[in-house]
């Protein structure tokens, strides 16, 4: 064939392939203005647009199958279920409001709220480290673990020690790690684990889904040994979260839950882990029956580009338009969209209490500098914000009335209720959300309070820096 065919070839596929991308783009975006931006690039960049589309526009990924739910809903245990008139018997007479947002979040979540669980926080590597070990080193029938960052460091290994041990005895051991978070460490605890014959795969694993999930991560922290003890939070396995491992230390709260919850966390594995490896994890060793634990009323919730699209959104919507006296928010990145800067806002003018707590320094500059530009949109109705002074804090928390407790996985960017795959857990319990709230606030007596006009005393040149970075906010 001549020069002339391939050409012409080439002047017929790129037109139709901008075609096929901008429809898609028109049919699947929600927001009109990512679609119009998408469709812009599609024709005024022809095949980059494309590809730069198919790599990072294309979110929704739907990685589970019907009767995985089937099957998860299945195992559900009927009798831990909580009716409302139980949950307006836990809250006292100040809370009861919060039962329309249990409400909200019941057509949010496919799962239901569980009573009878026991939720207890750890703070920094110092206390969650020990007892996840602990955990792995008692268990006797299986442990599933799936970690965004599994660092290849002292902290690492000393699980890795564990995992293996616990594979000898017969215990049934998998480990998930993202694609993308294997990467913050080298070598990659991947064949390091394989070698010790700790069964272990990677989210995204197989062409072409790595490429289609190149912008999308797998960012839950899920620890579940024998069935029946449940470890989540935000902390990865690194040295990191470690107070003595230096500059880069970075201050964090985890949970280890008992009770019927922990299914929830289980079921979110095997769906994950039959994604990833395509093998179904069946059997009282992994599903025991549960037994009340506590006074906790809790339910996990998913979140992710998949069906599970927006829900953290959605629940974090709901939790600010019900509080009605205080709202106190702690995440390490701050990038609010409009509706949620408007629900903050809309809070404070009711004469909610809302206090804001971020880092001063973050891990990722153009994140913090993105976000600087960002929160000059909640500081015009009270709304409080307030920066912490190093180590670097990696805390996700929200706690609403003191008591209601938004805690897990989640950060307040686009990134995290968009693009990632988080996992969290919402409770119900008054000294629960006290004893966190008054964490928070020790945080805050530490803190700097940020006022729109620091903002506008800030150098032209650093005002440019984080008005640029917050272009790209989407995919910080």
């Amino acid at each position: 064939m001549d020069t002339d065919f391939w050409y012409s070839l080439a002047a017929l596929l790129v037109p139709v392939a901008s075609l096929l991308a901008s429809c898609h783009a028109i049919l699947g975006k929600r927001d009109h203005r990512s679609a119009l931006t998408w469709v812009a690039l599609h024709w005024l960049v022809p095949v980059f647009g494309v590809l730069f589309y198919l790599l990072f526009g294309i979110n929704r990924i739907r990685v589970r199958a019907s009767n995985l739910y089937s099957a998860a809903m299945r195992r559900e245990d009927q009798s831990a279920r909580c009716t409302d008139a139980e949950l307006a018997e836990a809250l006292n007479r100040d809370s009861l409001h919060l039962l329309s947002l249990a409400r909200a979040v019941d057509r949010v979540s496919i799962r239901p709220l569980v009573a009878g669980n026991k939720v207890d926080f750890l703070v920094d590597g110092e206390e969650a480290y020990p007892a996840m070990l602990e955990a792995i080193r008692n268990a006797r029938a299986s442990i599933t673990l799936a970690t965004y960052i599994f660092g290849n460091d002292h902290v690492g290994r000393e699980f890795a020690d564990a995992l293996e041990a616990a594979v000898r005895r017969g215990v049934a051991v998998r480990v998930l790690i993202d694609n993308a978070g294997e990467r913050y460490t080298w070598p990659s605890m991947v064949g390091h684990l394989r070698r010790r014959g700790v069964p272990v795969a990677r989210f995204f694993p197989r062409f072409p889904a790595r490429i289609i999930g190149m912008n999308l991560r797998n960012h839950r922290k899920l620890l579940v040994v024998d069935g029946r003890i449940g470890f989540t939070g935000g902390m990865n396995i690194r040295r990191h979260h470690r107070m003595d491992s230096g500059r880069r230390a970075a201050r964090d709260i985890h949970f280890r839950l008992q009770g019927p919850v922990v299914r929830h966390l289980q079921d979110v594995f095997y769906e994950d882990w039959y994604f990833a490896a395509r093998e179904r994890l069946e059997g009282e060793g992994f599903f025991p029956p549960l037994q009340p634990a506590g006074g906790v009323i809790a339910r996990g919730i998913r979140g992710g580009p998949d069906e599970n699209l927006l829900k953290h959104h959605w629940t974090l919507q709901a939790a600010v338009a019900s509080a009605r006296h205080s709202l106190r928010i702690m995440t390490p990145y701050f990038l609010p969209d409009a509706s949620m800067a408007t629900a903050l806002n809309l809070a404070s003018m009711r004469g909610v209490s809302v206090d804001i707590v971020l880092p001063s320094h973050s891990n990722l500059p153009f994140v913090h500098w993105a976000m600087m530009a960002q929160i000059r949109q909640v500081l015009d109705y009270d709304c409080r914000v307030w920066l912490t002074p190093r180590p670097f804090d990696h805390t996700k928390l929200v706690v609403v009335d003191d008591h209601w407790t938004f805690l897990g996985s989640s950060n307040w960017d686009p990134r995290s209720l968009r693009l990632n795959f988080e996992f969290n857990v919402e409770c119900y319990d008054f000294q629960l959300a006290t004893s966190l709230a008054a964490r928070i606030d020790t945080r805050i007596a530490t803190a700097r309070r940020v006022r729109r006009s620091d903002l506008q005393r800030l150098p032209l040149p650093i005002k440019l820096r984080n008005g640029v970075s917050r272009l790209m906010m989407p995919y910080l």
